[in-house]
This record gives C-alpha cells, structure tokens and sequence, in this order.
C-alpha cells in the first residue's frame, strides 16, 4: 500500500486535489486581469504571516505600543522588513483585491449562477476594512490615533440616543485609550482568520459554479465525449505556471517598494505616523490611508443636518452597502462588456474615473470648490448603481458566440 493510497483511505486528500486543480477545468481563455484573484490569497498569507511574527514583539498600550514598534524596527533582528512587508503588503492587499472586483464588474461575474460568489466576495471586502481599520490605530502614531478618534466618533452620529452609547462601546471608553487600543489589536489579530475562512467559501463557491471568463459564456455547455468542457484546461499546471508568471512579476514591484519607497510618498505610511500620538496636539490634515479615501470624501461631501453628521454616515455606508445588490441591478441579457452596449461601456469608464477622484479628494484638506467636486462625483458613484436597471436593459448588445474566443 502506497502512503498516499493510505491517506486516501483517511481523508480525500487525492479527490480534493482533482477537483480544485488536478481537474478543474477553467476556461482557456482568461487574460491578464484574472491574476489578480491568486495575488490577493498571495498577500493574505504574507499579511497573516507577517502580522503573527509582529504580534510576537507588539505592545497593546498606550505607554509601549508606539516605542514597541521603534523596538521592532530598530532592535529585532529583520523587524524593519516583517513591518514593511506588513505595511505594504496592506496597500497591496486593497490594490490588487480593488482589480479583481473590477474585473468581476467588466465580464458580470456576479450575474446567474454568481450571485453568491459575489456576495461573499463583497464581505470579505468587509471583513478586509474592518481588520484595515483595527490595525491602522496600532502604530499608536498622530494620524493612527486622529483617524480613528475621527472614525469612531462617525457612530456618535447615530440618531436616537444610540450614536453616543454605540460610540462609548467601540472606544471601551470616553476617549481612544488604552481598552480601544487593547481591543482593536484583539479584533485586528481574529479577524484574518476569518478574512481565510471567507475566502475558503469563496473558492468552494467558484468551484461550484465554475470560472468566468472574458466573453461571459458557460463553458459547461459544449463538452466532449469524456464530459470535459472543449473550452476548458485542467488549472494544474496550466493555470498554476501563469500565476506563477504573475506572482513573479507583482513581486518584483512588491519588494521594490519594501526596500526602496516603503512609506510610497506618504500613502502607505504618512509622516505623521512617525510621531508618538498626542491626544493635545491635531495634526493639520487627517485623512485615513488611501484605501478608505473614497468612503471619506462622500463622507464630508454630505453637509450636516440640524447639527448632526449622521446623513453623510449613511451615504459612506450607503456607498459599500450598495454593492451586495449588484447581482439583481443589471439587466443585461448578456454578462461581458465585450458585448455589452455602449451605455456600459461609457457608465463603467465614468465609474473608474469617478472612484479614482473620490480617491484623491479624500485625501486632500477640504475645501469649498474641493466639497463641490466630491458631492458632484458621489452623485455619478451612485449613478452607476441606480441608472444600471435601466441602461443595462435598454441598450442594444452585440451577439455573444456559443463558444469562447481569444
């Protein structure tokens, strides 16, 4: 008896394997923006990786946590390189997982039978602002401290009488002290597990359905006599060696950052971070890291109400809630922009455009032309989402074809 015909006969280890690489059978034809899915399990394990070692030397106090992570830095051996590894790697996160959905947004990888993927994929996005914030208060520098003081006091906004409770209970105090800081590290440490456990679910419900592809078609439907689909290809090893090429190339970039422009002009680490945090001292601008900066630039861009914040708190809410809807929004009889009409094409363009301002303006000191600016491109990011029943249903599409093309 072999060992591995051993181990069968004690857990599908063989079965498993054929079924989610060996012979799965992916569609011959996926392109470059389909790296981008590999890349993000890539950096989720640097990230958990990365953060236990950090948790290992981290103190979760307001008296040692900013000199904790100078000790890191400075002190332990390659501790500069598992925190700039963490720290990029969290940038790295947001970018390539912001791809991969814009990826599923061009080719209608949440239309019939991906409604599901989709939903999942929308909370782990969740769960990867809720770990982002927890960890970003940590370094216990001025912006660390000043942006979540900013954030947590948004519940504050919450009408009713609940918004000053609620906020009491996330801080664990009247002020961000040493119970907030304590119980963000707790949550920031928990919540990675369960970002893998999500994007266990994720892939199981992949499998199930099967990839997409660029044209939108179901390669399930034309198959061969041995009942494997004509336009698929065993993702081992084909797939396997073509991430491999992408991991290579994402790396090179990747490390060029860690080693050459870690804090990348201030957008992953700001100079205000290298200050010990000073509850008397504001610094001049606060704006969180550039991941969130869209949320927060809708967020200032809705004017207060008899005093109150809490209409700008629901647009922000709004804005990623909206997402989970996406799958019953569009109407189009056909999945990919390659043969959508031109009404999607010109809306998805607006879309890009429009988050990569929001983006920018969230970063910037607010201004009354710069608040106009972001009132007017929160209307177009909500645009997209509330006119997609109608100009998905009626524009004129082109023919898709039975088979896959190049």
């Amino acid at each position: 008896m072999s060992l591995m015909t051993w181990i069968d006969d004690r857990f599908p280890a063989t079965k498993v394997w054929n079924e989610h690489l060996a012979q799965y059978y992916a569609p011959k034809n996926m392109n470059f923006w389909y790296f981008f899915g590999s890349l993000a399990m890539l950096v989720l394990v640097n990230q958990i990786v990365t953060g236990v070692w950090l948790a290992m030397m981290y103190k979760p106090s307001a008296a040692d946590a900013f000199a904790s992570v100078e000790y890191i830095m400075r002190d332990v051996d390659y501790g500069w390189l598992i925190r700039y590894m963490h720290s990029t790697g969290a940038s790295a996160f947001f970018l390539v997982v912001y791809l991969h959905m814009f990826r599923a947004l061009i080719y209608g990888s949440y239309q019939k039978p991906r409604e599901l993927l989709w939903i999942i994929g929308v909370l782990i996005y969740l769960a990867m602002m809720a770990t982002a914030f927890m960890g970003y208060l940590l370094p216990w520098g001025q912006m660390s401290y000043w942006g979540a003081q900013v954030i947590v006091n948004l519940f504050a906004a919450f009408p009713f009488g609940i918004g000053e409770p609620l906020s009491i209970w996330i801080r664990g105090d009247y002020v961000i002290s040493d119970a907030t800081l304590n119980r963000f590290f707790a949550l920031h440490f928990l919540l990675p597990f369960v970002l893998a456990a999500l994007v266990f679910l994720h892939i199981v419900a992949l499998h199930k359905v099967g990839s997409n592809n660029p044209d939108g078609v179901d390669i399930k439907k034309v198959k061969d006599e041995n009942g494997i689909p004509r336009d698929g290809i065993a993702f081992h090893p084909y797939y396997t060696v073509k991430d491999s090429v992408g991991v290579g190339v994402f790396l090179i970039f990747f490390t060029g950052v860690i080693f050459f422009w870690p804090d990348f002009g201030g957008l992953f680490l700001e100079p205000p971070n290298f200050e010990p945090a000073n509850p008397l001292k504001t610094p001049e601008h606060i704006a969180p890291v550039w991941y969130f900066t869209p949320f927060y630039a809708m967020l200032r861009a809705v004017p207060p109400m008899f005093g109150s914040q809490f209409p700008g708190v629901v647009v922000m809410f709004a804005a990623i809630l909206i997402l989970f809807v996406v799958p019953w929004l569009d109407r189009s009889p056909v999945k990919s922009i390659r043969y959508k009409g031109m009404l999607s094409k010109i809306a998805i363009a607006i879309f890009v455009v429009t988050f990569v301002v929001l983006a920018w303006l969230g970063m910037q000191a607010s201004t009354p032309t710069k608040t106009l600016l972001a009132q007017i491109f929160t209307a177009l990011y909500f645009a997209f989402f509330l006119l997609m029943p109608f100009y998905t249903r009626m524009e004129k599409t082109k023919p898709v074809p039975e088979r896959v093309t190049s």
